[in-house]
C-alpha cells in the first residue's frame, strides 16, 4: 500500500495516519497543544524548513484539524488554532507523551510534567469503558465489524 492511499482504506488507523501520521505533523501538533500558534514560532521551535511547516499546516487546515486566522493585515500574518477535531487529539497526544516518558526518557526523567489545572495532580491517560467506568486493557477488547468495516486489507473481516 502506498502512503497516499491510506485515506482510502476501510481502517480508522490508516485514515488517521493519512492525516497525522508523519513525524513533523505530530511535532507541529505538540507545539499547538503547548500554545504555540504562529508560523514563525512553530518554525523556530521545530527548527525545520519553512516549506515543511507550510505544507504541514496547510494539510492540517485542509483536514480541519487546525483553523487558520489572520491576526495582522500588513503584511498578512496568520495564526493556527486547534479546531474541535484537533482538540479531540489531546488524549492521543497525552498517550504518546506518557509512553515516551515511560519508555524513552533518559535517566533524568521526563522533560515535562503535565498536571491537571483543577486538582494539580499529574495527568495519566487511561482508557475506560464509557458505560461501566472500568479500565480497559488490550485483552478486554472484542472486535465487531462496524457499518464502514468492509473487508480489511489482510482479507479478514474488519
Amino acid at each position: 500500500m502506498r502512503w497516499d492511499e491510506l485515506q482510502n482504506e476501510a481502517c480508522s488507523v490508516a485514515r488517521t495516519l493519512a492525516v497525522i501520521g508523519d513525524r513533523w505533523t505530530l511535532l507541529l501538533l505538540r507545539e499547538c497543544f503547548m500554545g504555540v500558534r504562529r508560523f514563525e514560532q512553530i518554525q523556530a521551535r521545530l527548527d525545520i524548513s519553512r516549506t515543511i511547516v507550510r505544507d504541514r499546516l496547510k494539510h492540517l487546515v485542509d483536514h480541519e484539524i487546525l483553523e487558520r486566522r489572520q491576526y495582522e493585515t500588513r503584511p498578512p500574518r496568520y495564526e493556527y488554532k486547534l479546531t474541535e477535531a484537533g482538540l479531540a487529539l489531546h488524549p492521543i497526544m497525552i498517550s504518546i507523551v506518557q509512553w515516551g516518558d515511560a519508555y524513552r526518557a533518559d535517566e533524568s526523567g521526563p522533560p515535562l510534567i503535565r498536571t491537571h489545572r483543577l486538582c494539580g495532580q499529574r495527568l495519566e491517560a487511561q482508557l475506560v469503558c464509557r458505560d461501566c467506568g472500568e479500565p480497559v486493557h488490550p485483552r478486554d477488547v472484542t472486535l465487531h465489524r462496524g457499518p464502514g468495516g468492509g473487508t480489511l486489507a489482510n482479507g479478514q473481516d474488519g
